[in-house]
């Protein structure tokens, strides 16, 4: 009887949803997502907002950022998160924490398939972020905040004077380990092959710095810890030796992964998987827009992904105008 209940409950949901054409739908809750839901509604656009887990995306991750203007103090990732939910809700934003399973661009009308029903709007904003590649190591999710990092720039100032451990060797690790060489005592730079793969002026800046050293053919095979990171244990790739490094943090820097998949065969998107659209944010779609760290951009932070979110909703807005006769 309770199974029927919640299957009739799930067919009403996804009839009334369907019955219902929002101006701007919003799959992600990020800040970029979060930032265009509060520019949308402020602007009178009917504005729904699809999250799978939680307000905030990748920042919930980070117990403190101190990057982002208007905080002096800094802020918790988590918190940050919340209070923009709020700030869009207030005008009217709507919000909803369900996973979009399936999207469907083509036509004057978007389409997101969630468990809870099909959600329909005039235009779409797809902020659905990038994921940091992991190590894939057991202990490694739990140790995220606790020793393990995935951005320098929002958490090096906790290792002020300290020694840290950077595994990678593309652009992004070598960056990484510029950035924290000019805040900690040592950086440790881990990587699995014996010559970096980041560009030549990249290395040739990193190998000037006096504080770093480089542990080449070696892979991070286990982290070490009590309560937070301690080191890690260290596995050549050739010869199978097993070392220990000492060290107070770990900056995993291996690449990010876009969450892409939904629109793949939809979007134009760069050979990284990012969606391709310019400062305009507009897509290879009409009516579709890409804000935040899902977009093929130069610098993935915060504060871009804000910038996007609130230009997404400029253009969203000009395109309302010309196809439907909003204004």
């Amino acid at each position: 009887m309770n199974i029927k209940k919640n299957q009739d409950n799930l067919g009403k949901n996804s009839a009334d949803a369907r019955e219902h054409v929002y101006d701007m739908l919003i799959v992600g809750g990020g800040p970029a997502g979060y930032t265009a839901a509060l520019y949308g509604a402020r602007a009178g656009l009917d504005t729904l907002v699809l999250e799978k887990v939680s307000p905030g995306g990748q920042m919930t991750l980070t117990p403190q950022i101190d990057n982002y203007p208007g905080f002096e103090q800094g802020i918790d990732g988590f918190l940050l998160g919340q209070k923009m939910q709020k700030g869009a809700e207030q005008f009217g934003a709507k919000s909803r924490l369900e996973e979009v399973l399936s999207l469907e661009l083509s036509g004057k009308v978007k389409k997101a398939v969630t468990h809870g029903g099909m959600y329909c709007g005039r235009t779409l904003v797809y902020a659905a972020g990038a994921n940091h590649k992991e190590l894939g190591l057991p202990e490694e999710k739990e140790l995220v905040g606790r020793g393990v990092h995935y951005c320098a720039s929002c958490d090096g100032m906790f290792y002020r004077e300290k020694t840290v451990v950077v595994v990678g060797g593309g652009n992004a690790a070598v960056s990484d380990a510029l950035l924290l060489s000019r805040i900690c005592k040592r950086v440790i730079l881990v990587h699995r092959r014996d010559t970096l793969r980041a560009e030549k002026i990249y290395q040739d800046l990193l190998r000037k710095a006096e504080n770093v050293e480089f542990l080449w053919n070696q892979v991070v095979s286990q982290f070490l810890y009590k309560e937070r990171v301690e080191g890690v244990r260290l596995e050549n790739v050739s010869t199978k030796e097993k070392t220990e490094v000492e060290c107070d943090g770990v900056f995993v820097s291996v690449g990010r992964a876009p969450a892409t998949e939904l629109v793949r065969g939809q979007l134009d998107l760069d050979s990284a998987g990012y969606i391709i659209a310019d400062e305009s944010t507009r897509t290879s779609v009409p009516g579709v827009f890409a804000a935040g760290d899902v977009r093929a951009k130069a610098l993935r932070q915060i504060v871009t992904a804000v910038a996007d979110g609130a230009v997404a909703v400029s253009y969203g807005e000009e395109y309302l105008a010309r196809t439907v006769g909003m204004s």
